[in-house]
């Protein structure tokens, strides 16, 4: 490969991908360059680029300063990237952080509020777009950071994060006054963290899965109950929460004619496959929301305590759920992004890539 790459996906056909050569970036002053080291590739991912135009997702790695017009997109990852050059004091060559990576050899940030935990990339194009997604964490000063769970943090932070404030916002909201919570895609990884951190608080959780997936599912012991889709109308007829994850269609339809006016919410969270279920879903959870209330509530350093408790308890258990599997190279990632969007990666399998 040349100095850099980038591998972008057409916006109108997710299946048609680029690997893009070009020059390592310039820096200019005030600005940081990072090597994306070592990434992950989840359903989580897909969802960025199916949702890139309505949630902004396509805004934060624009692809024509790497010589792709607006035909093309870059899909965020999640992972690891180390400093390699640096004109600002704080940020030292070295360092290595965990944030919001383009699927690209290398990406220029501009550090602001640079302190021990990291710092924000306060580039202008990303200056309007939602926080979280705008901070990079030293590992050096991130409690959640255990050099031997990288690959775990790489698969699991910022979903685990998003069930987190999910599961934090159903109990805030004392769980919409339900007596169920019924989560579909049981079987994916935001779902069943979700449904970890809510597990014995005296509310049945039940997940809808494939008849494929039951099975593993099953054997989690984080669901009162796993159905398959078709046996919905097994569900008790009592007041519900649906977390809906899937973005199927007809699994909602299924579920509103079942419980009629029992369902006393429901809520579009991602998705796993490529429906856009917003517009579907009487509301959206979008986890920066109940972040900046968090924040708010406990403060940042009361947050990160908070989440960094529950991630240990959940990495006790979650690295017997999971098989990684591990590739290197742009190639690499590319076969592991259409592996993903075409649904041939069994629950059990999480993607990291060496790069």
């Amino acid at each position: 490969m040349a100095d850099s790459w980038t591998f972008a996906v057409a916006r109108d056909d997710l299946a048609r991908t680029t690997l893009a050569d070009g020059a390592a970036p310039a820096l200019a002053d005030g600005e940081v360059l990072l090597r994306v080291d070592r990434v992950g590739l989840t359903a989580n991912n897909v969802t960025y680029a199916v949702l890139g135009e309505a949630m902004r997702y396509w805004e934060f790695f624009p692809p024509e300063p790497r010589g792709l017009d607006r035909r093309w997109g870059l899909p965020p990852l999640w992972g690891f990237a180390e400093v390699v050059a640096s004109t600002v004091s704080g940020v030292e060559p070295g360092v290595r952080v965990y944030g919001y990576l383009p699927p690209a050899g290398h990406l220029v940030v501009r550090p602001e509020r640079v302190d021990g935990t990291g710092f924000r990339d306060a580039s202008p194009h990303r200056a309007g777009l939602p926080s979280p997604y705008n901070s990079y964490r030293s590992t050096t000063g991130d409690p959640a950071y255990r050099a031997e769970q990288e690959d775990l943090l790489i698969l699991f932070r910022p979903l685990f994060f998003t069930s987190f404030m999910l599961a934090d916002q159903v109990v805030d909201n004392d769980w919409y006054g339900a007596e169920s919570l019924v989560l579909s895609s049981a079987s994916s990884k935001t779902a069943y963290a979700a449904a970890f951190e809510l597990h014995g608080r005296g509310h049945r959780l039940i997940g809808l899965t494939s008849p494929g997936n039951l099975a593993f599912t099953r054997s989690l012991g984080c669901y009162d109950d796993v159905l398959a889709y078709d046996d919905i109308a097994a569900l008790d007829v009592v007041p519900t929460v649906y977390l809906d994850l899937s973005g199927a269609p007809a699994h909602r339809a299924a579920l509103r004619a079942h419980l009629g006016d029992r369902l006393v919410r429901d809520i579009a969270v991602g998705l796993t496959r490529q429906t856009p279920n917003a517009d579907a879903a009487e509301e959206v959870f979008f986890a920066p929301v109940q972040m900046r209330k968090r924040s708010r509530d406990w403060g940042r350093d009361g947050l990160d305590a908070r989440f960094a408790d529950a991630w240990q308890r959940f990495s006790q258990v979650v690295s017997g759920w999971l098989d990684v599997r591990t590739g290197a190279g742009p190639e690499a990632l590319r076969d592991a992004w259409l592996d993903v969007l075409a649904g041939r990666t069994p629950p059990r399998v999480g993607h990291v890539v060496q790069l």
